[in-house]
């Protein structure tokens, strides 16, 4: 019977690096805080030396609305509120601001050993043939 990645063993690798791996990287991203600094006051991102706020790209977006209402058939009021929402939505995430919360250096340690050894342990036991090639160097150094 074969194992991961078709050896003839590495499925206790296989599970413990996936659990090694998914238990850092859980741990690691429930470190990270998010914060956001949007507003309608707020500055999303600069055209031409100005700044676009939340209110500004909420103008085009109520008049591509109302254009909608009027007449559903018009690709300009489509093409404005369309543009305007991804701008909105563009100018939210561009907003967003990822921070690491403060912790010891022994937990952040543990925290990429468990994350990125279980990577390893996961990827080293899904290399097909990682068995075979040891027990034929080992033959060949027999010799």
């Amino acid at each position: 019977m074969n194992g991961a990645g078709g050896t003839g063993g590495g499925t206790g690798q296989f599970f413990l690096g996936l659990l090694m791996m998914c238990g850092g990287f859980y741990l690691l991203l429930n470190g990270v805080v998010v914060s956001s600094s949007f507003g309608l006051g707020m500055r999303l991102f600069g055209v031409g030396g100005y700044g676009v706020t939340g209110g500004i790209i909420l103008v085009p977006l109520v008049i591509g609305v109302a254009m909608i209402f009027y007449n559903a058939r018009n690709y300009l009021g489509w093409l404005v509120a369309l543009c305007s929402f991804g701008a909105l939505v563009f100018g939210v995430i561009a907003s967003v601001s990822l921070n690491l919360r403060t912790m010891t250096a022994f937990e952040l340690i543990c925290i990429l050993v468990l994350a990125f050894g279980g990577l390893g342990l996961f990827l080293r036991s899904l290399r097909a043939g990682a068995v075979e090639e040891g027990r034929v160097a080992g033959r060949a150094g027999s010799r």
